[in-house]
């Protein structure tokens, strides 16, 4: 990859792709963690612009740089890395736009068609005894597949998913910068899911 990259490109944009030849080349975690400090701001609020939800916007930039780093060997430096990285997160939003709104007609149409009928009520979110059981179980292999990650691995899956923590939450409680935290998060995801991969006949 590296004979192709393009002498007019700036110094921010070369100095981007020695942060992804880090990232490829030696698995190297402050690389990714720069790479989240450089664009999470401006994809931030690009994505605010087009979805004007602080919390998708939030949830959005996180996938936009996840779907990133997953096809991160993919980026040919022959055009600037924030180009490449801009286009995989506008696209990424693009199809949640769309899906939201079929979503949204979806329901309308099936409300719609029940006008002459009772009025539409939700199904009830309560769980019968076998579906409790059945829960219940689930989590305590979560928990122990949880127990194979490195310790601040752990933490991290604990806080934002068992207790459900905010990321804003999670960065005072172990005292890490946002920028930090979400790329940790990121790589500790990554590592539970190939852990449940091996795992997931009995989940």
């Amino acid at each position: 990859m590296e004979e192709l990259l393009n002498s007019n490109l700036s110094d921010k944009a070369k100095y981007d792709y020695t942060l992804v030849r880090r990232a490829l080349d030696d698995n190297d975690e402050k690389a990714y963690t720069q790479i989240m400090a450089r664009y999470r701001e401006p994809i931030y609020y690009m994505l605010l612009k087009m979805i004007r939800s602080e919390v998708d916007a939030e949830d959005l930039t996180i996938e936009a740089f996840g779907k990133a780093f997953k096809k991160l060997d993919q980026y040919e430096p022959t055009y600037a890395f924030s180009t490449w990285l801009y286009k995989i997160a506008s696209n990424n939003c693009i199809d949640f736009i769309r899906k939201k709104k079929m979503k949204t007609l979806s329901l309308d149409a099936t409300l719609e068609g029940e006008e002459n009928s009772r009025k539409y009520e939700p199904v009830a979110d309560t769980l019968t005894p076998e579906e409790e059981a059945i829960k219940s179980q689930k989590i305590i292999v979560m928990h122990k597949v949880v127990d194979q990650l490195k310790p601040r691995y752990k933490s991290l899956i604990e806080l934002r998913y068992f207790k459900e923590y905010s990321y804003q939450e999670i960065a005072k409680e172990l005292n890490l910068p946002l920028g930090t935290l979400k790329a940790q998060l990121f790589r500790a995801k990554e590592l539970l899911y190939e852990i449940l991969k091996d795992r997931r006949s009995s989940i």
